[in-house]
C-alpha cells in the first residue's frame, strides 16, 4: 500500500497508529530555531511525502497545532505551545534522571551519579548506589573539585576546557580516571546536553580500582554514553537525542 493511499487509522507494528505518529513527527521535525518551515522541508525531515504531510499539516491545523503562513510556509500554533508550557510547569527532574541512574546502577553494579557544574566545583545532584558491599560513598549537595576526578574533567571539557586532556575528552566523548580525586576510586563519565547543546551536567559511575581497572572502566564506557544520550534525550524535552563519542562533533 502506497504512502499516499495508507489508511489513517491503520496500526503500525508495534501497536502504535499510523496517523498519529506521523501527525507527532511533523511536530517534532520544528527546532528551536524554526520559525516556519516550508512543505518541502517539512516532507524531507519526516521522510514523509508532500501529499501526506500537507494532509496531516492541514489536520494538525484545524486545533491550532500547526499554522500556515500566507507564504504558505508551516510553523508551531498556539496548542503546540500550550503542551510545551504544561510540559516545564510540571516537569520534574528528578523523575526524570534517577530511573535511569537506577538502571545504569543495575547493569555496571556500581554507584551512578548525576553532577552539575556550580561556580569552580561540581555538585553531585542526584546518586543511586551501586549493588557492590564495598562501594565509593558521595553525599548528595556535595560540592567536589571540577579538576579531580572524570566528572569535573567532563564538565570542564564540554564547557570548551582548552587543551590536553580536554581534546581528547570531547573527541572520545567520555573520560575516565584511577585514583586522581581519592586514592583506590575510579570513575568515569560523560556529558548530558539540553536543548541546542547547552551542557547540563555528567553522568558517571564510580568504585573501588581495585574492582574497576582501566579495562573495566572502558567496558562499562558504552554502557556510560548510551545513558548519557538517554538523559540527554529527556532533560530536552523529548528532541532527538545527542550522540557523543568519537564520531560526534561537538558544538559549545
Amino acid at each position: 500500500m502506497s504512502d499516499e493511499t495508507e489508511r489513517p487509522g491503520a496500526a503500525v507494528e508495534d501497536g502504535g497508529v499510523i496517523a498519529v505518529t506521523r501527525a507527532l513527527r511533523l511536530m517534532e521535525a520544528f527546532g528551536t530555531t524554526d520559525a516556519q518551515l516550508s512543505l518541502a522541508e517539512l516532507s524531507r525531515r519526516t521522510g514523509m511525502h508532500k501529499t501526506t504531510a500537507l494532509r496531516i499539516a492541514r489536520t494538525l491545523a484545524l486545533d491550532q497545532y500547526l499554522v500556515q503562513k500566507e507564504d504558505g510556509t508551516w510553523r508551531l500554533g498556539r496548542a503546540a505551545g500550550w503542551l510545551g508550557a504544561c510540559y516545564q510547569a510540571t516537569f520534574n527532574v528528578q523523575e526524570v534522571v534517577e530511573p535511569v541512574l537506577r538502571e545504569l546502577a543495575m547493569k555496571t553494579g556500581e554507584s551512578a551519579s548525576f553532577y552539575v557544574r556550580e561556580g569552580d566545583a561540581r555538585t553531585c545532584l542526584f546518586r543511586v548506589e551501586g549493588l557492590q558491599a564495598i562501594r565509593h560513598h558521595v553525599r548528595m549537595g556535595a560540592a567536589l573539585p571540577l579538576r579531580q576526578g572524570a566528572p569535573g574533567r567532563v564538565i570542564l571539557a564540554f564547557s570548551g576546557e582548552p587543551g590536553e586532556p580536554y581534546e581528547s575528552i570531547r573527541r572520545r566523548g567520555y573520560h575516565l580516571s584511577l585514583g586522581e580525586r581519592e586514592p583506590e576510586v575510579s570513575s568515569v563519565s560523560a556529558p548530558i546536553f539540553g536543548v541546542q547543546w547547552r551542557l547540563l551536567g555528567s553522568v558517571c559511575i564510580s568504585g573501588p580500582t581495585s574492582r574497576l581497572s582501566k579495562d573495566r572502566l572502558e567496558e562499562h564506557a558504552a554502557t556510560i554514553m548510551e545513558a548519557a544520550n538517554q538523559l540527554s534525550y529527556a532533560l530536552a524535552g523529548g528532541q532527538r537525542p545527542v550522540r557523543v563519542g568519537a564520531t560526534a562533533t561537538w558544538h559549545p
